[in-house]
């Protein structure tokens, strides 16, 4: 099952971008591609909300993924850069945009 699909099943969402393939080729690069295509998305997108609010389910999804296949290094970077993203939405987004997020991400 493709992300797109589980997010779908699971959660009844519609995935809008390309993050998670986006990260999926930069995880065969190693850590500073993980890094960098984390800083082109977020500086990217983070004023969209539901752009940031996937890229948010994104990193939270691959630092579990990473975490049961015992890839240490990249869960903590994904964990990392997960909170990063997170605790910006939750500072900056207000009013029918933190719902949504919260609504999303909860």
């Amino acid at each position: 099952m493709t992300f797109r699909e589980f997010q779908k099943q699971q959660f009844g969402y519609d995935c809008i971008t390309t993050f998670w393939e986006d990260f999926a080729i930069a995880d065969r690069f190693g850590l500073n591609a993980v890094k960098d295509t984390f800083k082109r998305a977020f500086s990217e997108w983070k004023t969209n909300y539901k752009y940031l609010t996937e890229l948010v389910i994104v990193l939270n999804h691959r630092c579990w993924m990473h975490h049961g296949k015992g890839n240490m290094a990249l869960s903590k970077l994904y964990a990392d850069l997960d909170y990063e993203a997170d605790g910006y939405a939750k500072e900056t987004l207000q009013g029918e945009e933190a719902e949504y997020y919260f609504k999303i991400t909860d």
